[in-house]
C-alpha cells in the first residue's frame, strides 16, 4: 500500500498558475496534428553553415568540452564587447563586465532572482515573455504591468510614470518587443531613461531581437545619460544567427551587476554550451552582409504572412521588428483566442498562439493571435493556403474594416 504524499499542494505558491507554457503545449499539437507550426519563434533553417562547422570543429579538437570558465570562454566575451562597440558605440570590460549564459531566458531568470528581493516592484511592458512573470514570481517580486495597446503598441509613458513607486526596484525593457512586434523609439527609450534616472531604477533589457528591427532601429537604452551604471543589457545568438537549441546568451553591466547575476548563474547552469561559445565568438564577427541579409529575408517573410493574414480576413497588426505578428480575429467571427488556437490544429493544420496568456489583463486580448514568420516562404505560403480553406469551407466572410 503506498503512503500517503504530504496533502499541502507540491508546486510553490508562488508560481500558482504558471503551469507548462503555452509554447511547449502547442508545438506538442503541431506535432500530433502534423500541423505547421507558427506558434513558437524557432526558424526552419540552421544558421550560417561555417558557424555550424565552428562548432564542429571545436568539440573535434577538444574545445569546451570540459566546463568552461564561469564568465564563458575568453574568445567569446572578448567577441561581444567588440560586437557592442561595432553596432552601438558601447564600451564594456571583457574581462569583468560580461557574463555568458545558457541563453537569455537564463540571463533573465538569474538577473531577476538576484536583483529583486521579495515584496519589490518589477515593472515590465505587456504583453511579455512569459517567462518574465515566472522569474519575477521565483524572486518574490510583484509585477506591475503597463500595457501595449494596438494598433500601435506605444509605451504609454504617462502609465509608466504612474505605475513607478517607492517599492519599484527596476523596468524590464524588450525591444524590439515580443510578441507586438513593436521598437522603441529614441525619444521613448529617452523619457523611459530619464525616469530610471529620477527615481534611481535599475533597467534589464531583452535584447534578444536587436538585428531584426525592420522599421526604425534597435537603440540600446544603455548609451542614454545615466544608464551605463544601472542597466543590465540582455541579448543570445538564437534568434540572430538561428540556432535556437545552442542556448548561448549573454550579460553586459557594471562589474558590480555582472558579479551579482553570476552569483546567482553559478547556482542554476553553474556553465554550459562550451564548444557553442567559440562558434558564436565567430558568428559574432560575420560581416554587416550578413547582418543585412537576415533581416532583408525576415522582412520579406513578415510581409508574406502579414498580407496573406490581411487578405483571410484577420486584423493585422503589422510589426515593426522580431519573429512575429499579432492580430485580431474578431473580423472572422471568433470571441476567444485561446480557443481558437487550440482548435485550429485540428481544424486548420496549423499553430498559433492566443495573445492573451501574455497579459495580466486579459481582456483586453482576449481576440488576439500571435503568429511566427520566420519560417521559409514556402512553408508560410502553405500554412495560408490551408487558413485559406479552413475558413472557405465555414464559408466565413470578413467583417468590414471600421470606417
Amino acid at each position: 500500500m503506498m503512503s500517503k504524499v504530504n496533502t499541502r499542494p507540491l508546486l510553490n505558491r508562488r508560481l500558482e498558475g504558471l503551469g507548462t507554457t503555452i509554447f511547449a503545449e502547442m508545438s506538442a499539437r503541431a506535432v500530433a496534428t502534423g500541423s505547421i507550426n507558427l506558434g513558437q519563434g524557432f526558424p526552419d533553417r540552421d544558421g550560417p553553415p561555417e558557424i555550424a562547422r565552428a562548432a564542429a570543429d571545436a568539440i573535434l579538437q577538444g574545445r569546451g568540452n570540459q566546463y568552461p570558465p564561469g564568465p564563458g570562454v575568453p574568445e567569446l566575451r572578448h567577441a561581444i564587447t567588440q560586437h557592442a562597440r561595432r553596432f552601438y558605440d558601447l564600451a564594456y570590460d571583457p574581462d569583468t563586465e560580461v557574463l555568458v549564459t545558457a541563453g537569455a531566458t537564463e540571463a533573465v531568470a538569474a538577473t531577476l532572482l538576484a536583483l529583486v528581493e521579495p515584496g519589490d516592484e518589477v515593472i515590465a511592458f505587456e504583453p511579455y515573455y512569459d517567462s518574465y512573470a515566472a522569474n519575477i514570481a521565483m524572486a518574490g517580486g510583484i509585477r506591475v504591468p503597463v500595457t501595449l495597446r494596438p494598433p500601435g503598441f506605444r509605451p504609454d509613458l504617462d502609465e509608466l510614470k504612474r505605475a513607478i513607486t517607492p517599492r519599484t526596484r527596476l523596468i524590464l525593457l524588450n525591444s524590439p518587443h515580443n510578441p507586438t512586434g513593436s521598437v522603441f523609439t529614441r525619444d521613448e527609450l529617452a523619457a523611459i531613461a530619464a525616469l530610471a534616472v529620477k527615481n534611481d531604477l535599475l533597467v534589464v533589457t531583452d535584447e534578444v531581437y536587436e538585428h531584426l528591427a525592420f522599421d526604425g532601429e534597435h537603440v540600446p537604452i544603455a548609451g542614454f545619460p545615466g544608464m551605463r551604471e544601472r542597466t543590465v543589457r540582455i541579448s543570445s545568438a538564437g534568434k540572430t544567427f538561428a540556432f535556437t537549441g545552442w542556448k548561448i546568451g549573454w550579460v553586459t553591466a557594471t562589474p558590480e551587476l555582472v558579479t551579482a547575476v553570476k552569483t546567482v548563474k553559478q547556482f542554476l547552469t553553474f556553465v554550459s554550451g562550451g564548444p557553442f561559445q567559440y562558434a558564436i565568438a565567430q558568428a559574432l564577427a560575420l560581416p554587416d552582409s550578413y547582418y543585412d541579409t537576415l533581416r532583408e529575408e525576415l522582412r520579406a517573410q513578415r510581409d508574406l504572412l502579414t498580407t496573406g493574414l490581411a487578405d483571410l480576413g484577420f486584423e493585422v497588426y503589422p510589426p515593426q521588428g522580431t519573429y512575429f505578428v499579432l492580430t485580431d480575429i474578431s473580423p472572422l467571427g471568433e470571441r476567444d483566442g485561446l480557443e481558437f488556437c487550440r482548435t485550429l490544429p485540428e481544424r486548420a493544420g496549423v499553430v498559433a498562439i492566443p495573445s492573451a496568456l501574455f497579459y495580466d489583463h486579459q481582456e483586453v486580448a482576449r481576440t488576439q493571435v500571435r503568429f511566427a514568420f520566420c519560417k521559409r516562404p514556402e512553408v508560410l505560403t502553405q500554412a495560408l493556403d490551408r487558413l485559406k480553406a479552413f475558413f472557405a469551407e465555414r464559408n466565413v466572410v470578413p467583417a468590414p474594416p471600421p470606417r
